[in-house]
């Protein structure tokens, strides 16, 4: 079978376009803000750029094409969204940011036509921010979805929905709010689960604290929410009553993988300016990038590079099959979040002092992408679920062969 791992010529020309978009128009605000997003303008700013975007026809490469979007499936999305990444602003620019993105790509697939009108064609267009209601403190949702504890009960007219959320990204100023509460069974239930569909103005809806994180790069920040006998009609139902954890698989795998796109594209700003410096500066009788130690670190830096494009491939090909995906997913997210990490670190430490310095964007990039191993499933979580698919494989292997 032939394997062709080259981009359609549409594909490339929207990518190399995009390249140029971010270096020209978005990094020179990133740099002068320390990718602070809210420093640097907020929604203001992200309107401009959006504005731009769609002027240089770089914008929403992932949404459907009748809300204004390229269509891009999700191994064409990956060289986009790696050039949009290589600024921390970028993918607020072409509106691909988290959670926009991943809410976009669950309402094409899911929403009905009223849904897909009053909310999936404002958020495309940018119009619109959104957030998805789903992790909630101890002991509710988190790495363990089951343990969800948000209730929504049957009322006259629609669900009465109470119950208390955190680490809601983009909360602030959201439009609307996907929300996952239990319609069924008790905490710890696999199923029972159901998304509903508020605009942010329903009486009940209240946005708390932001939650300080180490990074500042997304809009709306991470914050708590509270879900106070909010009243929602039937037609507020995304999908089929009580199975919201089945279609949050429609969104995790790729948003997991559109999350990986996006920080390769920071790792490879990272490396870049790591490798440019060591190529030039000069100490104990040579250029630092003729030394022995350097080369390895530029070594491993590439090798992780590449091994992150290629895990990232195959997932996305899954994906674009129409499979779960969910093993090839979990291994391309937990090596890419490591491996990223890996890659600005020793970035920093080629650049020595001036890498922990604001006058490298190499620390911002360091605070940005280390809760990448957290969000989306700690790299434990997928280690687990990884290991349980092999074992389970191999007993039913063995079972075969009685």
């Amino acid at each position: 079978m032939a394997i062709d791992l080259s981009y359609p010529p549409e594909v490339q020309r929207l990518a190399d376009r995009t390249r140029g978009f971010v270096r020209d128009r978005v990094l020179p605000i990133e740099d002068a803000h320390d990718g602070d997003i809210t420093a640097a303008g907020g929604d203001a700013l992200r309107k401009d750029l959006q504005h731009a975007a769609r002027e240089a026809g770089v914008f929403a490469p992932h949404a459907p094409t009748e809300y204004g979007g390229h269509g891009l499936g999700m191994v064409n999305r990956a060289p986009i969204f790696e050039e949009a990444g290589y600024s921390l602003f970028g993918p607020t620019a072409l509106n691909i940011a988290a959670p926009d993105e991943g809410n976009v790509h669950m309402l094409a697939h899911i929403a009905d036509p009223e849904q897909k009108q009053q909310f999936l064609a404002p958020l495309a267009r940018g119009e619109v921010r959104s957030a998805f209601a789903m992790t909630e403190p101890a002991p509710g949702a988190g790495s363990d979805p089951s343990a969800l504890t948000t209730r929504a009960v049957r009322a006259e007219g629609g669900w009465r929905i109470n119950g208390h959320k955190w680490f809601i990204t983009g909360a602030d100023g959201a439009g609307f709010f996907i929300i996952m509460a239990r319609t069924s069974g008790e905490p710890g239930d696999r199923g029972g689960a159901t998304m509903f569909l508020a605009p942010a103005e329903t009486p009940g809806i209240r946005v708390g604290r932001h939650i300080d994180t180490l990074d500042r790069s997304m809009l709306g920040g991470h914050c708590e929410v509270f879900f106070d006998d909010v009243l929602v009609p039937d037609s507020a139902v995304l999908g089929a009553v009580d199975r919201g954890f089945e279609y949050a698989q429609v969104r995790l795998g790729p948003a997991r993988m559109t999350h990986v796109m996006r920080w390769l594209g920071a790792a490879r700003r990272g490396h870049d300016v790591a490798v440019a410096r060591v190529a030039e500066r000069r100490g104990f009788g040579s250029r630092l990038g003729d030394l022995g130690m350097i080369q390895q670190m530029i070594a491993d830096n590439e090798i992780d590079i590449a091994a992150t494009r290629a895990l990232l491939t195959r997932a996305c090909w899954e994906l674009d099959l129409g499979e779960p995906a969910a093993n090839a997913t979990s291994i391309a997210k937990t090596y890419a979040a490591e491996a990223i990490f890996r890659i600005i670190d020793r970035s920093m430490q080629m650049c020595g002092g001036l890498g922990v310095s604001a006058d490298l964007p190499l620390a911002r990039l360091s605070r940005e992408v280390r809760p990448f191993r957290i969000y989306d499933g700690p790299s434990e979580v997928h280690r687990w679920a990884i290991a349980k698919r092999a074992v389970s494989a191999a007993r039913r292997a063995q079972q075969d062969m009685k």
